[in-house]
This record gives structure tokens, sequence and C-alpha cells, in this order.
């Protein structure tokens, strides 16, 4: 995870404080049509649903968007103009920038918190599809994404007291998976990252999707390995620089698949999971749905350049 190099001794950090915060290119890049997503609160699911084929195509084509954070996720702001933040993310390694990921986030969506107070030694991460955030005394909910953490206070029968932006909140404790926060995660398998996001088969892409309301390909990929312990890159030409080095007569169950333009020669363009049996699960581009398809006789066998595995390895995973 990249250094943090400022705000050392701020007794504050930011994070995000709406659902998903979008990071935009610039402070210019959003549109009249993006107002669901840079509100506060946002509304994810009515944004995406109001944007049409070519609204969703433009946030790529015309690099509008970069990536996304979820609820409470720290940032590091390292410039404020106007009504927007420039940002860096640590959680999101990237060669565009050693502290993290950048980009810029309507500076209403993010909150400084007490660091004190997020300072907890367990937290819980969100392991449905969606999970609603609630507050006693408050019509204040949050519809959450997958993996979204959040610092724990207390743990009743059938509820988790979260840490969040606008106070203490409760989770639905069979929503969660809750974690030490000097031990993080446990490393999953191979096979245990094909099952983090095998459910979202058919979910929509989403350009720069960081959330279980539309991921892109690294985004998908990056989940999947960010529910099993493992912080990879954020894009895909970043992740086909780590991890080890795997042949393609070698694949195993969550290895990443990467594919390159010019029939695998040029610039990497798309990742995908390997699914066992000469198949991948991933996410397509606009217009698709997450899927698991057979890489033979596809435009994907031409274009496999690499293959990279970040989990650890166990005779579990082995599957060709």
């Amino acid at each position: 995870m990249p250094k943090q190099t400022f705000d050392q001794i701020d007794a504050f950090q930011w994070v995000a404080s709406v659902q998903v915060a979008t990071v935009w290119t610039s402070p210019d890049s959003s549109r009249e049509i993006d107002t669901f997503g840079i509100s506060t609160p946002t509304d994810i699911d009515r944004w995406i649903e109001t944007l049409s084929y070519e609204d969703k195509l433009a946030l790529c084509e015309d690099n509008r968007v970069q990536t996304q954070v979820l609820y409470g996720e720290q940032v590091y702001v390292t410039e404020i103009k106007g009504e927007w933040a420039h940002v860096v993310i640590p959680s999101q390694p990237s060669y565009k920038d050693k502290r993290g990921y950048p980009g810029w986030v309507p500076i209403h969506q993010l909150k400084q918190v007490d660091r004190s107070l997020w300072d907890q030694k367990k937290r819980a991460m969100v392991i449905k599809d969606k999970s609603w955030l609630t507050y006693e005394g408050k019509n204040h909910d949050f519809k959450l994404s997958y993996l979204t953490t959040l610092p724990v206070h207390d743990v009743y029968e059938d509820r988790v007291q979260v840490q969040t932006p606008h106070g203490k909140g409760y989770l639905d404790l069979s929503d969660v998976h809750i974690f030490s926060t000097s031990d993080g995660l446990e490393q999953g398998t191979g096979k245990s990252i094909v099952k983090a996001v095998e459910a979202y088969t058919g979910l929509n892409y989403f350009w720069g999707g960081m959330s279980s309301f539309g991921y892109d390909c690294s985004g998908l990929a990056y989940a999947a390995h960010k529910a099993n312990g493992y912080l990879i890159a954020r894009d895909a030409g970043d992740q086909a620089n780590d991890g080890i080095e795997v042949r393609v007569d070698e694949l195993q169950l969550g290895d990443l698949l990467f594919f390159a333009y010019q029939e695998g020669s040029g610039t990497i363009h798309h990742v995908g999971i390997y699914y066992g049996d000469g198949k991948m699960l991933h996410s397509p581009q606009t217009g698709k749905g997450t899927e698991i398809i057979a890489i033979k006789d596809t435009k994907y066998e031409k274009e496999l350049c690499t293959a990279r595995r970040y989990w650890l390895n166990t005779e579990e995973n082995h599957n060709g």
C-alpha cells in the first residue's frame, strides 16, 4: 500500500461520505445527466438507470471517470478547487501516483472524521450484494455496496454498530464479515476469489465501476481480491505488472488473464478471472453484463498476452 506522505499528524482524515463517490478526471468532467452520481446523498441506482448507452460509453470515450470509492473509504485531499477536491486513494495502487489513485471528487461527497473514532480494533465488511445502514432516531439510511468496510463499535445478537462519516450506525450482522484491524482479512484461495464475484454474473458493466452497482473489468478483479484479503492495483495494466507470472498451460482458478490490442502485442485493455475448464469470468464492456465464457474461438483467445496470480498457492485451487 502506498505510504502516507502528508497529514501525518492531523487528528482528522478524509473519507467518502456517500454510498459510492465517483472520482472524475477533472472538475469539468461531470455532466448535467450525472446529477444523481455527484449529489449528496447519491442515488447510484437511479443514476445508472437514467444514463443511456451513449451516456455510459462517454464516461470512457471522453475520459470523464477514473474510478470510485466506497462509503467510509479513506482518501488524501491534495487540493481544493471551488466545490471539488483532488484526491489520491491509498487503497487503490496506481502508476499514476505512488500515493494512490488520483482524481477529482465533489468536496461535499467527502467528510473529515476523527482518527481516534476511526481507529477501532475490528472492522465490518459488507459481504452481501447490498446492505442497508440504519441510524436510530435519524432519517439517514444508506444502501451500501458489497465490500464497504467500516470500524466496529459493538456487536449485538442480530446487528453490528459501526462508526460512519455520519456517526454511529447499524448493519445487519448477517450482512457483514467482522475481522481484526491488526490482522486484516484472512487471505483466500483462487477458488474463493472466483466465488467472491461469481454472483455478479449479469451485472451491467460500468466504466470506472468499483461497486456492486456496476463494475468495470479491472474493478471486478480488484473486488474479487479485496474480498479475499489481497490488495492489488486498480487498473488492468498495473495488475499485469505485479503478482506471479503464470504460463497459460498452468492456469488455475482465480488467476488473472490479460488481453491486449493487436492480437496480444499491443496495449493491455482488458482483464478477466480464470474460471477453470478454459473459461473466464469477466465484465466485458459498456452495454454488456458480467459473464462466464469459454475463451477458445473468441477474440480473447488471440488477445491473451499474460496471466498473473496473486493468491496463495494451495492444491485446493487446481482446476485446469
